[in-house]
């Protein structure tokens, strides 16, 4: 398995690309604006077919490159949380919910695949638990690949932080329930944020006082 990040865009967000290099197959997750082209650029060179797009949730920071995944691989399947799909299906729409213009235009998109808790998702051999983890959006989600223990995040955990909860459909008691859950995985897991430097569980368990917060509430 091959991991490469790259930020960018108006909220400085991260988008990975993983790839099963025996497959030849790779996944984007997360899109931030002006920012998956040289992930893109790296596929190509290495051979990989991009197979998908992974969105964690449909905030514009997340979501706004997916025409640049579409241009390059007409084939990539864009998959969502349910839940979170109305965001991608009208953009516009969602940024009048945000507490702060959006100066940039996203296109809408239907939708390849709707997620939901339980999934199983796959890049050649690898294999991808969909984990529904609510709280910073109502269809915010993980993916959890156990077997490399690599977590896709989001904007769960971020940067010494967790995701705030001060929009529309975030809520705090949420939060602190889905940070308690990625938290009972294995401490050596790899962190993926959609804001920050990758860590491990272990690391924001010892040096994140918001998911020592969490951890410790009882909701």
């Amino acid at each position: 398995m091959k991991v490469l990040m790259n930020t960018g865009g108006l909220a400085a967000t991260n988008a990975f690309l993983i790839a099963d290099e025996d497959a030849r197959q790779a996944v984007i997750c997360d899109a931030p604006n002006d920012t998956t082209g040289q992930l893109l650029d790296l596929a190509q060179r290495n051979g990989w077919d991009v197979i998908g797009l992974w969105l964690t949730h449909g905030h514009f920071d997340h979501i706004a490159d997916h025409p640049v995944i579409a241009e390059r691989f007409p084939a990539a399947k864009i998959a969502i949380h349910e839940l979170e799909a109305p965001k991608l299906r009208d953009p516009e729409g969602e940024n009048m919910n945000m507490p702060f213009p959006v100066p940039i235009i996203i296109p809408p998109r239907e939708p390849d695949v709707l997620l939901k808790e339980g999934m199983t998702l796959r890049v050649g051999s690898l294999e991808f638990q969909v984990l529904h983890t609510p709280g910073h959006c109502a269809g915010h989600v993980c993916f959890h690949c156990p077997a490399q223990k690599l977590l896709v995040g989001g904007d769960l955990i971020i940067g010494g932080a967790v995701g705030r909860t001060d929009l529309y459909d975030s809520k705090t008691t949420q939060l602190i329930r889905s940070i308690r859950r990625v938290m009972s995985l294995p401490g050596d897991t790899r962190l993926l944020p959609g804001h920050g430097e990758p860590s491990t569980l272990d690391y924001e368990r010892q040096n994140n006082p918001y998911v020592q917060e969490a951890v410790e509430e009882r909701t």
